[in-house]
């Protein structure tokens, strides 16, 4: 069942944190590089001093709220990132909140096969069950550093134990590229992880009821006008006729598809994917989430604003709502549901760390709900 969620209309002021020009400072999460939850002092001077924390390297890129926490995938696409999968406390709006190490410490171990090595998306299910996406490579920004095979790793968030390991070996090619999670059940409570896999123009599915994986390889058309390294998008819609339908699209390509969870439990592709439509203007755009619903919410290339599209309208741009006008620092990187009926986002200048112009206080990162300004 999806929830009904509200977006926040507010008059926007100054506020003193750097970079926000207005949005409630009360509900907004300032995180940073710097603002680490460590055993010891002891502990963060050794990693300091052996080179395995450098805190302007340190970006987080995706999140799931859960209850008063916000869970947040931290990538280590430089060196010197000491956690890869993190939580944050909600119960209080900061300008700096400490990100602590989920569910523990003996898990981010780089290096270590048992843990976690470079988490770059996660998704909360109905089940309470964290699922997270480990592409087993690191220093990708850098020189990539391949330290274990791939692997999803389900937690339960009510006894924060690992339940589930999911390899991925066996349904790789030599170009995969793995990039986002979703995880969806049939009408049985069977669960399904679809993965997007950029490189090999495929989902990838897990039926972890039969342990099983398989390769669903998308229509050629799917990846026209996209690059070599393109970024595979991909969300999760619930019609309101009980159908769960995957959005998707390369950055580059021109065009936006679907196709239904149903097909891709059988292992159908081609025959299966539906055109849904040109990109207006022809312009790329990034697909941040969802409601937990039938609205989708996007933003164009390079650009801050975030829109909110009713996937039961036509795809076109005249059916875009703006529900949040962006700032001049930070693009959104992931829109999702959470505490207190609103959604959320979290929002990075995932662009200069990139450059590698962030300085020394590193990334600018911050989740808040979103925000749209009222009309007088």
């Amino acid at each position: 069942m999806s929830k009904v969620f509200v977006l926040l209309c507010v008059a926007i002021v100054g506020v003193s944190c750097e970079c926000d020009k207005s949005i409630l400072p009360e509900l907004t999460y300032r995180l940073s590089g710097n603002n680490l939850e460590w055993p010891c002092q002891s502990t963060k001077n050794i990693y300091t001093s052996t080179g395995r924390y450098t805190a302007r390297n340190v970006i987080a890129t995706r999140a799931q709220i859960y209850k008063d926490n916000a869970l947040v995938a931290v990538p280590r696409y430089k060196g010197g990132v000491p956690i890869t999968l993190g939580i944050v406390n909600m119960k209080k709006g900061s300008c700096s909140a400490p990100i602590a190490p989920f569910p523990c410490w003996s898990l981010q171990e780089e290096g270590n096969c048992q843990a976690l090595q470079s988490v770059v998306d996660l998704f909360v299910d109905d089940q309470e069950i964290l699922w997270v996406l480990d592409v087993g490579v690191v220093h990708t920004l850098l020189q990539p550093i391949k330290r274990c095979a791939p692997k999803v790793v389900a937690i339960s968030l009510r006894t924060k134990k690992v339940v589930k390991v999911i390899d991925l070996s066996n349904v790789l090619t030599q170009v995969s590229r793995l990039q986002y999670l979703l995880v969806d059940y049939d009408n049985e409570g069977r669960a399904y992880v679809y993965i997007a896999d950029a490189g090999s123009r495929a989902i990838l599915v897990h039926d972890v009821t039969d342990n099983k994986s398989y390769r669903v390889v998308l229509p050629v058309a799917v990846k026209d006008g996209s690059s070599k390294n393109d970024v595979l998008y991909m969300v999760l819609i619930r019609k309101a006729n009980g159908a769960n339908v995957i959005y998707f699209t390369y950055l580059g390509s021109p065009r936006l598809f679907s196709i239904k969870t149903e097909h891709l439990r059988k292992g159908t592709g081609s025959g299966s994917v539906v055109d849904v439509g040109p990109k207006p203007n022809g312009q790329p755009i990034v697909l941040l989430g969802t409601d937990n619903g039938a609205s989708l919410f996007l933003r164009y290339k390079g650009l801050n604003d975030i829109y909110l599209w009713n996937t039961d309208t036509c795809f076109k741009s005249s059916n875009f709502l703006e529900v949040q006008r962006g700032g001049d620092c930070r693009l959104s990187t992931q829109v999702m549901p959470g505490q207190k009926r609103y959604m959320w986002t979290i929002e990075s200048n995932f662009h200069h760390y990139i450059a590698d112009t962030v300085g020394c206080t590193g990334a600018s990162v911050v989740i808040h709900p979103v925000v749209r300004e009222c009309e007088d």
